[in-house]
């Protein structure tokens, strides 16, 4: 198994969450951030709102990957990134 599912409560605003895990005794701090893209409106298009998150994510700190777009709710959408590992093995993982 190679992910773990949380569910994070609704957010008004960026965080960072830092989650320690043991895997097979060995301990790691996983950090994700979750950042809150604002739309105009919303009704905003569904074009526009895709080339904003475009380039939210295109312009993101290379440390840092996105594991995934959460619903829109209302005006804003939530993007959750996880800062990349310093683990060899994962970054080979990641480049296949």
């Amino acid at each position: 198994m190679k992910e773990v599912v949380l569910q994070i409560p609704t957010l008004d605003s960026e965080q960072n969450i830092e989650i320690d895990v043991k895997v097979n005794g060995r301990k790691r701090t996983l950090k994700y951030r979750v950042e809150i893209v604002g739309l105009e409106t919303d009704e905003t298009i569904v074009e526009d709102r895709i080339a904003l998150l475009r380039r939210v994510i295109k312009e993101h700190d290379k440390d840092w990957e996105l594991i995934q777009i959460g619903a829109p709710l209302r005006d804003r959408i939530p993007i959750m990134f996880r800062q990349r590992s310093g683990d060899p093995h994962e970054k080979f993982l990641a480049e296949k």
